[in-house]
């Protein structure tokens, strides 16, 4: 009884300590501190703020030189591989000459995330204003980072969006508190992201800062896609980010709770050098950032001229407003391109846990006359793949309704996917093992650059059921000095899934697009345990193209958080080539070698009938949804002489080409599988903050 007392007493400290609250003189006396810490140095007296000259930055200036009023120029590029995306954003952060304004979910203090921030103050120490605004759930880790850059630079501002308890961290008990005063507050997020320099270039898309977004973390990476843009549409970016900056939500770090109290009691911290987890591999990025040359090559000869560009966003009146879908633009707009879809719709997004009426959307196009519904193409995550098993464990219940009902054509991305734009070097993981510092590559025609991360390091060829997938030379072209044997015994030591979930250093990377749910449970939201080692890669896009000629890149993953809760944006872009540039994109990402497909399971020898509506039935109880025989499972292709092409579950050969996995594969079942299941069955309420 005294045990339990003592822990009541402890957490009602807790919550007394998180409500505290500084005073309105007190909060001004922190902003008086942090203003007078401001250096006010400026490194440069040149007019450009000694800005580098960049290849990206020039796209801008050459588009805005042929557009007219009536006829815009854009340049667009997509940004696949994440060494590039990195690339893109520190030699676009050197070449501004006035403006850099940063917006972001996450924003890490790991390598990729301090190598950006160091090129920020750079930038505001050399004379150009930079603003960083990030979502309170998901910024920087501690609080004296925070106060160190309150007083870093004049020129250099950070504010959180949206501060829970008016504070800058929280933790687990001060959460639970939030969760019971506040949670509307705490679920209305700032899921926009986007750097734009000068007013002129920006970036925009899935990614965060945080290593496992740019290739740079050795256990767990996204396929990811950004999008840079250069052309009038920055205008309406820049526009756009104004009204985030003034709102009142976005709040000065000086002026909250814990990080005004740090610089009451200790006052404005300096900010200590990085210390890079691994130095050469930052050391390289800063060298390549600076290449003019190699950024030509690698970036701005592939942007593709398109027409008129559209940033569709939501503004922080969707957080004002009592009934959010009334300010949901990004939802409605791209609810609306879906619905002129006539031919095709190609949908890209890590979570498939659709809000009620993008189902009613999808429900309709397939009500539609035969033939005039279009094919519904869908690539998301697998079990294995994902980092959020809730998230996948509520798709998973409405298989049967997606299949069925919504006519869709499922691609599951796999873990250990061997034709993906993913740079395993760059990770690593294992660099002992590759005297050259290269991982075998795996043969791609589609691109050179990319390495297999099955087959480099986990010691096989990609599986039974994924070597079944590949090409029928890839085994001539699969030629390397390294001992596989080896590589497989090091990766099982010292890379075994089951073990390293419990490491601090893998949760750390597990705080994504969930931030709101992620303290319910320390273990929430991790990647479940795999039946072997490797370099995961997980699915993070969130892209649409519609009748190959309208593409959509942006940070929107189609689901309840979006419409209702999070503001999302997104670049809309009306022009074939384009359009067709991001179907390829995608198209790779559910080809054989780096997804599974979804299709019905064979039916039952008896009773298929009742077995189907018993199911459907359990599938509508929002709870209790216990019947164990699934509608659909997980399928692999098998290339034969039969078989030649991937086909889609709708084509009559489909069952001769492709082989059942089963509903999980790759994973090692055991209580994961278990809790999937049990979500399944409980979980469904969880879908509107999913």
């Amino acid at each position: 009884m005294r045990a339990i007392v003592r822990l009541g007493v402890a957490v009602l400290s807790l919550a007394l300590g998180a409500c505290a609250s500084l005073s309105h003189t007190q909060r001004d006396h922190a902003t008086a501190m942090v203003v007078q810490a401001r250096s006010t140095q400026v490194d440069c007296t040149r007019l450009d703020a000694c800005a580098q000259r960049s290849p990206l930055r020039e796209l801008a200036t050459r588009a805005l030189a042929e557009s007219t009023p009536e006829a815009p120029a854009h340049y667009a590029l997509i940004l696949d591989r994440g060494p590039d995306a990195l690339l893109a954003r520190v030699n676009l952060i050197r070449s501004a000459t006035t403006a850099i304004d940063l917006q972001t979910y996450i924003f890490d203090e790991d390598d990729a995330g301090r190598l950006v921030l160091d090129e920020l103050l750079a930038a505001a120490r050399r004379g150009v204003r930079v603003r960083v605004l990030i979502d309170q759930l998901s910024a920087l880790k501690h609080v004296d980072t925070l106060a160190a850059l309150a007083g870093a630079h004049a020129n250099f501002e950070l504010k959180l969006y949206s501060p829970v308890l008016d504070r800058a961290q929280i933790t687990y008990p001060q959460y639970a508190l939030a969760a019971a005063c506040c949670w509307r507050k705490l679920n209305q997020r700032m899921h926009t992201k986007l750097l734009l320099v000068d007013g002129a270039v920006g970036i925009t898309g899935g990614r965060n800062y945080q290593d496992d977004y740019y290739d740079w973390d050795d256990e767990y990476n996204f396929r990811d896609r950004d999008l840079l843009v250069a052309g009038p549409v920055a205008r309406v970016m820049r526009d756009d980010f104004a009204l985030f900056w003034n709102d009142r939500r976005s709040v000065p770090v000086e002026r909250l709770n814990d990080v005004g109290a740090r610089l009451l009691a200790q006052g404005v911290p300096a900010l200590p050098p990085a210390q890079f987890e691994r130095p050469e591999r930052a050391k390289a990025m800063l060298r390549d950032a600076g290449d003019r040359a190699l950024v030509e090559e690698r970036l701005a000869s592939r942007a593709m001229r398109v027409g008129e560009v559209r940033y569709i966003s939501d503004t922080p009146e969707k957080h004002h407003a009592e009934d959010a879908d009334q300010q949901a633009v990004a939802s409605g707009s791209l609810r609306g391109l879906i619905e002129s879809a006539q031919e095709e719709v190609v949908l890209q997004t890590p979570y498939l846990v659709l809000s009620d009426a993008a189902q009613d959307l999808f429900r309709q196009l397939h009500q539609r006359p035969f033939e005039q519904r279009p094919k519904i193409i869908i690539s998301t995550n697998s079990l294995a793949a994902t980092d959020a098993f809730i998230a996948y464990a509520l798709s998973y219940k409405y298989k049967r309704r997606y299949l069925r009902e919504f006519g869709f054509n499922i691609f599951e991305y796999k873990p250990f996917p061997t034709d993906a734009p993913i740079d395993i070097a760059a990770t690593g993981a294992l660099p002992d093992l590759f005297p050259d510092g290269n991982a075998p590559d795996n043969g791609s025609d589609a691109d050179p650059g990319s390495i297999s991360p099955s087959r480099a390091l986990t010691g096989e060829s990609g599986g039974t059921a994924a070597s079944s997938s590949a090409r029928p030379d890839d085994e001539a072209q699969d030629v390397t000095p390294v001992d596989r044997g080896k590589v497989h015994r090091e990766l099982r030591d010292r890379y075994d899934r089951r073990s390293s979930v419990e490491r601090a250093q893998y949760q750390r990377a597990l705080s994504r697009e969930y931030t709101a749910l992620r303290y319910s449970t320390r273990r929430a939201n991790q990647p479940v345990p795999l039946q072997r080692a490797g370099v995961r890669i997980g699915l993070h896009a969130k892209s649409m193209v519609i009748d190959g000629r309208i593409g959509v890149v942006g940070t929107h993953n189609f689901d309840p958080r979006g419409d209702h809760y999070n503001t999302e944006s997104a670049v809309v872009i009306e022009d074939r080539d384009f359009a067709q540039a991001l179907r390829a994109s995608i198209k790779r990402d559910i080809a054989p070698a780096n997804s599974w497909v979804i299709a019905r399971r064979d039916k039952p020898p008896v009773f298929s009938g009742l077995n189907y509506s018993i199911g459907k039935m359990f599938e509508a109880m929002p709870i209790l949804d216990l019947w164990p025989m699934r509608y659909a499972t997980s399928y692999e292709f098998v290339r034969s002489e039969q078989c030649p092409q991937p086909l889609l579950p709708s084509d009559p050969d489909f069952r001769a080409c492709y082989q059942p996995v089963g509903d999980f594969p790759e994973v090692a079942v055991g209580l994961k599988g278990i809790t999937t299941r049990i979500f399944t069955a409980f979980g469904a309420g969880l879908a509107p903050i999913l």
